[in-house]
């Protein structure tokens, strides 16, 4: 029999723990490969880590944050403080000193965990403001010793030294369902972040809730790699709270730079990514095909159209026969097992994309030629799944069906409305803000406009405050123009302008390998990305792409002029949150300069 009630994660963990003994439950890149960590040997070090934070009186509800890129340690540090009925506060490793501040301070952190020495200097330099943080534990060891920091190494020790062991059974038994377990803050595309209170119940639910409608084609045996941050609850749930649950092991890619190397060290079983991996991982694809020889050309285009008609049979589940089989075996074993191969991915039962609309052009590409995506939605405030793809009924250009005890509206406006076991206690301190994301009859507003089709597929078509409203009164969704546009092999980055304007403008930023490989390939000669975006022949380009990627949408909602920027966007320079979604308002207030050079005073 189970030792705990499985009414929260990390009594699920010790049960798995206990059950699963000395298989891998992580691994790790270690001199140059990758190395398995036991469910016993994690669990040693996460009592010891809890074990330490009760002798440093650490009580139910206090708040811990956790700064750091993904690690075997990041699990351990949440596991340790979770069992003891503490709130974990995750922080995205890519963010700045300030924006650590904020977070911290809002939480009302006492202690924070951080991952490298630059994590630990980030949070140092801000700590005078921070009167409620009184320790800092971290993960790599570091040059200079300070007061109140510890490595994790030391706080293991101190940990092994804790008299009343008995402690940790105890405040795992005592927590409750709907005892808040996480404070994730949002990323804040407007405004300050806003932190969302995720309960013991909210991930359990929805852990399993998923997990229910995978578990024929999931199991123990099953490697994922971790890439994703372990700050989005997307990661969370489902990079590392299922795999929990079932047991199935999860490697750490080292960093997003060498995702594709440790994709091929560990060949994946199932992956769990953004739109915008897959983007790149598309592009790239296309990019080596076209400094092919004419005869792999040939074989890769004709390979695509047996992709393409092999999609109804992918999406459905359906067997090949005949002619059609026998092509696309013979596709399979010239252009697709190869390319799987290449890219570590020949072992993939399936991947998941969230976190942001995915393209029908990468999602088709992938699935035609076997790789099943199954796109999803959902968001912080909802743990985050509320709907996904199944296998054998896929739609691109959807994002599925409700999950089980999942409810769902479409208001009026045509706002998508949840109700479900996996929906936020509320915000952090801010019942303002609670009261106004919740309707009377206590469903959640997504902010999302959304339809549902005639066979259930949900649908999202834009967020509500993105909405452009020209300056005829239209509206207008830019996120489907952009998606669009960024279907190009040229366009890297896109952000459509027009609210209260006569017509719609884009600032681009192009995909520069590829623009700098067409513009030599066309005699240019150009000295770097400035001189490239002031080329006729590139502007030409580019105004050639958006025409062919909006063909399909009505005259108002055509772009009419557009600028090209010299750099691209990142979440340093401002435009882009933690998840890679472009923040409208910055971009509008930095390129404002830009922007109006699209509208001159005479323009009809």
């Amino acid at each position: 029999m189970a030792k705990f009630k499985e009414i929260c994660m990390p009594a699920i963990f010790q049960n798995q723990a206990e059950k699963l003994g000395d298989k891998a439950c992580v691994a790790y890149k270690k001199g140059g490969k990758y190395v398995d960590i036991s469910w016993t040997e994690m669990n040693r070090m996460i009592h010891d880590l809890a074990y330490y934070l009760l002798s440093i009186g650490v009580k139910k509800n206090d708040k811990i944050a956790l700064f750091s890129p993904n690690r075997w340690e990041w699990w351990v540090a949440s596991q340790a403080t979770l069992s003891i009925g503490a709130v974990s506060v995750p922080i995205y490793a890519t963010n700045s000193s300030e924006e650590c501040l904020y977070i911290i301070d809002n939480s009302d952190s006492r202690l924070c965990f951080a991952g490298t020495e630059d994590h630990l200097n980030r949070v140092l330099k801000v700590k005078p403001k921070l009167k409620k943080l009184k320790q800092l534990v971290v993960f790599d060891d570091y040059s200079k010793k300070t007061k109140d920091v510890l490595t994790i190494n030391e706080a293991f020790k101190i940990g092994q030294g804790y008299k009343k062991k008995n402690e940790f059974d105890k405040r795992l038994a005592a927590i409750k369902p709907d005892d808040v377990s996480t404070l994730i803050y949002t990323s804040g595309t407007t405004g300050n972040p806003k932190g969302v209170m995720l309960t013991h119940n909210n991930f359990v639910s929805n852990a399993t809730n998923v997990y229910g409608e995978v578990k024929d084609y999931m199991t123990d045996k099953d490697i994922m790699l971790s890439f994703l941050p372990l700050s989005h609850s997307l990661e969370m749930t489902c990079g590392y709270y299922i795999p929990v649950l079932i047991g199935a092991k999860v490697a750490f890619a080292e960093d997003i730079s060498k995702l594709m190397e440790n994709f091929q060290d560990v060949r994946p079983t199932i992956i769990i990514s953004v739109p915008r991996i897959y983007e790149k991982v598309h592009a790239g694809i296309l990019a080596k095909v076209a400094d092919g020889s004419a005869v792999k050309k040939a074989i890769f285009k004709w390979a695509m159209k047996m992709a393409a008609k092999n999609l109804p049979y992918e999406c459905r589940d359906k067997e090949r026969t005949g002619l059609f089989a026998k092509q696309y075996n013979l596709a399979d074993k010239l252009v697709f097992s190869n390319l799987k191969k290449a890219i570590g991915l020949d072992r993939l039962k399936f991947a998941i994309s969230g976190g942001g609309p995915l393209s029908v052009s990468d999602a088709e590409f992938f699935i035609g030629m076997g790789i099943k995506i199954l796109e999803g939605f959902g968001l912080t405030e909802t743990t985050p799944v509320t709907h996904f793809n199944r296998k054998g009924m896929i739609k691109p250009g959807t994002v599925g069906h409700p999950i089980p005890h999942t409810k769902v509206k479409i208001a009026d406006d045509g706002e998508l409305l949840i109700k479900g076991p996996q929906v936020m206690k509320g915000y952090y301190k801010n019942p303002a803000a609670t009261k106004e994301v919740f309707t009377k009859d206590g469903y959640f507003r997504t902010g999302d406009i959304a339809a549902i089709d005639e066979e259930g597929f949900l649908k999202i078509t834009g967020r509500i405050k993105d909405i452009i409203v020209t300056a005829g009164g239209k509206n207008i969704s830019p996120q489907n123009i952009e998606n669009s546009l960024k279907t190009s092999p040229f366009i890297e980055q896109v952000a459509v302008i027009g609210d209260r304007r006569k017509y719609l403008t884009a600032l681009v930023i192009p995909a520069f390998d590829a623009v700098m490989k067409w513009a030599k390939k066309n005699g240019l000669e150009v000295s770097g990305h400035k001189d490239l975006i002031e080329r006729d022949e590139v502007q030409k380009l580019i105004a050639g792409e958006i025409e062919k990627y909006t063909k399909q949408y009505a005259r108002v909602e055509q772009i009419r002029k557009f600028k090209l920027l010299d750099a691209e966007w990142t979440q340093q320079t401002g435009e882009l949150t933690p998840t890679q979604k472009v923040k409208r308002r910055i971009i509008e207030s930095k390129y404002a300069k830009e922007i109006d050079s699209l509208y001159p005073a005479d323009a009809d």
